[in-house]
């Protein structure tokens, strides 16, 4: 008999989809959802994600293999579409029989959900409107993420509970749903899965768990901020379509804002075309993001946090987070 039934319930369609116990996902943080937090989520009963980022092949090839020794339960592994190996890594996935592939960071490209579904894995898609959320799903997608700008990372313009309101009706009853963006509390989980998802995603919850890799002086920034500290970038030029990223604002933040200005100026001078500038932004992120969560620069490094960082007051055992997170949820539904 388990502890949260009514939880357990409304998740039920996404927990016989992922082969978890709770239908609760990790967000693949670059750097932190790697093989000791991806496997303490699993193990606990929630369904952790390796962020493979801009890893190499060998590389994931590597954190597969380092998760998979550390736990039996079901994970997956977060491939971002605009990687230029992307078809080589859904090989490695391929290899060691990845069950489930989240592809993001844009539209996947031609073939690829086809190559992952060929082995007989899940597609989990993000989608930031819903006519692109139904192509998606059409085209091959197992389940979708909706993420709202709350979240931390990469965003996009709209709230999570304004996207869930415009979503879940239309999608609800004939494709699984998977909420995220600003979720720290079991309530909003009761409250998205009473709306029809069938479960949620959290990042910024599970960054500064015991299990989590993140320097202790990164931990100790996001004890330190509010919600308010959790900063959108601003958009320098319009010609330089960027996506924007929530992370608490520091010295890393301006530096961002001078990285931008300087690769616009590349673009006015025809030094590099549109494809080589977004590069650019990108492998500043991953070095401001590394900087930040393994050497512990929290000045100079990019801290990105969810909105729901105010939530994070300590470091807790991942099993303990999933464990609060369920009795909120079941007791907010006890309430209704």
């Amino acid at each position: 008999m388990t502890a949260s039934p009514k939880t357990t319930a409304l998740m039920q369609r996404g927990i016989d989809f992922l082969g978890s116990e709770h239908a609760i996902l990790c967000g693949a943080m670059s750097w932190v959802s790697e093989r000791n937090l991806v496997s303490a989520i699993s193990n606990a009963g929630g369904f952790g994600v390796i962020a493979c980022g801009a890893m190499t092949p060998e590389l994931l090839d590597t954190e597969i293999a380092e998760t998979r020794a550390r736990t039996s339960k079901p994970f997956g592994v977060n491939l971002i579409t605009m990687h230029p190996q992307l078809f080589d890594l859904i090989g490695v996935c391929e290899k060691h029989g990845v069950t489930h592939v989240v592809l993001a960071g844009g539209i996947p490209p031609k073939g690829s959900v086809e190559a992952i579904k060929a082995f007989g894995a899940k597609v989990i898609v993000f989608a930031p409107t819903l006519a692109l959320a139904k192509k998606l799903l059409r085209s091959g997608g197992d389940a979708l993420v909706i993420e709202g700008m709350e979240a931390g990372g990469h965003i996009g313009p709209v709230a999570t509970s304004v996207l869930a309101q415009e979503f879940l009706p239309e999608l609800a009853e004939d494709h699984l749903v998977f909420v995220a963006g600003g979720i720290g509390r079991g309530e909003a989980i009761a409250g998205y899965l009473e709306m029809g998802a069938v479960g949620v995603q959290l990042g910024t919850r599970f960054a500064c768990a015991t299990e989590s890799i993140a320097h202790p002086d990164f931990k100790k920034a996001f004890f330190r901020a509010k919600a308010r500290d959790a900063e959108a970038s601003v958009q320098v030029d319009p010609r330089l379509p960027v996506i924007p990223v929530r992370a608490l604002k520091n010295k890393g933040t301006e530096a961002f804002t001078a990285k931008q200005r300087e690769v616009a100026a590349l673009l006015d001078a025809g030094e590099v075309d549109m494809g080589e500038a977004q590069l650019q932004i990108e492998h500043f992120w991953a070095g401001a993001l590394r900087r930040a969560v393994i050497d512990g620069d929290v000045e100079g490094g990019s801290l990105m946090a969810g909105q729901s960082v105010g939530m994070v007051t300590q470091e807790e055992p991942a099993a303990d987070i999933i464990a609060q997170l369920m009795r909120e949820s079941e007791e907010a539904l006890t309430r209704r």
